[in-house]
């Protein structure tokens, strides 16, 4: 029955946003990364126009999430069978979501990217541009690094599984050469979304687990850092 007073009314809302919270797991990651956009909007102190940008859009996201999460109750409550139409209506509130998200990484992109892309840069010169040695040495080791690893953990083959993931440290080593050379921070952002979809590309494939992937990242990025920055000291 439909509440006639506001607190009961304000009560159910609130259980909807719990209920979305407590059983889908994309609506705890959105307040998550909510938080933190708007933690960072106030370290980087953007004007007020901004921040309301900014909140608009991550609102439209939870938003969009709540309709997604409201449809597929719905659906499974009319039919626990499948059927064409109740894959249609989850597919399209699901799409709703990405839609969203889309325009709401294109905002914070667009307002946050000003603020941060100058303090990369000063970060990026002070680590320097490597060498085109530094460059090949570098990641020749991660290479070595990662097929001595594997041998030593006594799974997988040097191309395939195994402890670490050989492509997630080649690719993170790549886009940290990239980066350093390039000294650009939008060519930085790009290369390094590149050596995540290789790296989930393991995920997804079944080949890594994610510890496995993570560990790749992480030693393809700290020995190239490592690597080039010896090279500098000791030239």
């Amino acid at each position: 029955m439909k509440s006639s007073r506001f607190i009961d009314s304000l009560n159910c809302a609130i259980d909807g946003v719990l209920h979305a919270a407590r059983t889908q797991k994309h609506m705890r990651n959105h307040f998550l990364v909510a938080g933190a956009v708007l933690l960072l909007a106030l370290f980087l102190q953007v004007s007020a126009v901004e921040f309301i940008l900014l909140a608009i859009s991550i609102s439209f996201v939870l938003f969009a999430e709540m309709m997604n999460t409201a449809v597929e109750a719905v659906v499974d409550l009319i039919t626990a069978d499948y059927h064409p139409l109740a894959k249609t209506a989850k597919d399209v509130a699901a799409g709703s979501v990405l839609l969203s998200v889309v325009g709401a990484l294109v905002t914070g992109y667009l307002i946050l990217s000003s603020y941060i892309f100058p303090l990369y840069k000063e970060l990026l010169a002070m680590i320097g541009t490597p060498s085109d040695m530094a460059a090949v040495v570098s990641l020749l080791i991660v290479i070595i690094a990662a097929v001595m690893l594997k041998t030593m953990s006594g799974r997988g083959t040097p191309l395939q599984g195994g402890f670490i993931s050989g492509h997630a440290a080649v690719a993170f080593s790549i886009a940290t050469l990239v980066t350093l050379n390039t000294q650009d921070a939008l060519t930085s952002l790009l290369t390094i979304a590149l050596a995540v979809m290789v790296s989930h590309s393991r995920l997804l494939m079944r080949i890594h687990t994610l510890r496995e992937v993570i560990f790749g990242a992480a030693a393809g990025l700290l020995v190239t850092l490592v690597v080039t920055q010896l090279f500098r000291w000791f030239r």
